[in-house]
């Protein structure tokens, strides 16, 4: 029994420090999938996240893209347009504490949520409560900054609906695109059909296509 014990105690320590070299293993990884300017999930973390919240319950894919941002970097600088960006990554964070969301910064002022949503009238409340969360000034020393978001979504149910999420991106970023051509702060897919013409996966004119006319951010 003396023995037994001595050797329990003499793993203790080795098993102590693995486990604290395995959660500080997991953190380090955890902060590489991170974006460092708002915390949120990278595109691909988001993308393995969000996939497995779509099959667990009816839900909508919103993609969000603001108005303008260029000017704000050429206009009032780059720091400027970071503060921006960390703003708008905080209240969509904060939104998601709230709502299960899975929240993702695809890429310069470019961001996707994949949240729960139940009915049209949940949908809508989301899009309203989302606008009214983004759109609010941005303060930077001196300076107000007005913000203004175009929203794309798409609603999706497991129980009936077969898309992946690549396909309902895609459709959300449709919706995005029309709204920020009419002015409209949100619009929606009616249904689970593309649209648009696709260039390599994306819908033509979007950046990183090369043909068609794009739509500046």
């Amino acid at each position: 029994m003396s023995q037994t014990l001595t050797a329990l105690a003499a793993a203790l320590p080795l098993a102590s420090g693995w486990s604290i070299h395995s959660l500080w293993m997991r953190r380090r990884i955890d902060a590489a999938r991170r974006d460092p300017l708002t915390g949120l999930w990278t595109r691909d973390a988001f993308t393995e996240r969000a996939g497995r919240h779509l099959t667990a319950r009816p839900s909508a894919v919103y993609l969000i893209d603001l108005n303008n941002f260029k000017q704000v970097n050429d206009t009032h600088g780059h720091a400027a347009g970071d503060a921006v960006i960390r703003a708008t990554g905080e209240r969509l964070r904060e939104g998601a504490v709230n709502t299960s969301a899975v929240v993702g910064r695809l890429g310069g002022d470019e961001f996707a949520v994949v949240a729960p949503v139940y009915s049209p009238d949940h949908l809508n409340r989301t899009l309203r409560a989302l606008t009214a969360a983004l759109e609010q000034p941005v303060h930077v020393g001196d300076l107000a900054l007005e913000v203004t978001a175009s929203i794309g979504a798409v609603a999706f149910d497991p129980r009936s609906d077969a898309a992946d999420l690549s396909e309902l991106l895609r459709l959300a970023d449709e919706q995005m695109y029309r709204a920020k051509r009419i002015g409209a702060p949100w619009l929606t897919a009616l249904s689970l059909e593309k649209e648009y013409a696709t260039v390599n996966g994306r819908r033509a004119g979007r950046r990183g296509t090369t043909s068609g006319p794009g739509v500046a951010a």
